[in-house]
């Protein structure tokens, strides 16, 4: 689920999306434009997956639990290397 396995593909793996979260993140958004911004990647990307928002939330997750991200006043913003 974290990582790609047999089952789930390379581009459904949370560390791809968890990735792909922060590629958008380049200044702070609401959880719901950073969710808008991720289904206009994957949808021009070819051969990607859609995703649904329980998959998102989940890549959020997995951010959030390595402090790679916070939450503050209602914006989603990188952490602070």
């Amino acid at each position: 689920m974290i990582l790609p396995t047999k089952h789930i593909r390379p581009e459904r793996a949370l560390l791809t999306v968890g990735a792909e979260v922060l590629a958008c993140l380049n200044r702070p958004m609401t959880v719901s434009k950073v969710w808008d911004e991720v289904r206009e990647q994957r949808g021009e990307s070819v051969g990607t997956a859609p995703i649904n928002y329980d998959w998102f939330v989940l890549a959020l997750n997995l951010l959030f639990m390595v402090n790679a991200v916070t939450f503050e006043n209602g914006l989603l913003r990188k952490a602070a290397t």
